[in-house]
């Protein structure tokens, strides 16, 4: 999750590619450069050890547009494949629970 952030951040797009899964990554991602990221709050996890196949991340991330200050809530879903960490899909805080 903070790999991924970080990646948004500084516009590493082949890195947020590569960490997203192919069965439900789009297939093209593009820059907001309108968008400063500011800073990331985990606010929770559910499984995502070393052990585990699956895991939630729920996370704040803070932003700065020409509108001004906002957040961007979402509760994550990742998976393990080939021994990494990739990102399945999310809901966002608002449009309903995500059960996994």
């Amino acid at each position: 999750m903070r790999s991924r952030y970080s990646a948004y951040a500084v516009g590493d797009l082949d890195h947020v590619f590569r960490t997203w899964h192919p069965r439900t990554r789009p297939e093209h991602l593009t820059d907001d450069p309108g968008t400063t990221w500011t800073g990331l709050e985990i606010l929770g996890t559910t499984e995502g050890g070393p052990g585990d196949q699956h895991g939630e991340v729920e996370f704040a991330a803070h932003y700065e547009t020409r509108a001004g200050a906002g957040v961007l809530r979402e509760r994550s879903r990742f998976e393990k494949r080939a021994g990494r960490w990739v990102y399945v899909d999310g809901v966002v805080d608002g449009q309903g629970d995500l059960l996994l």
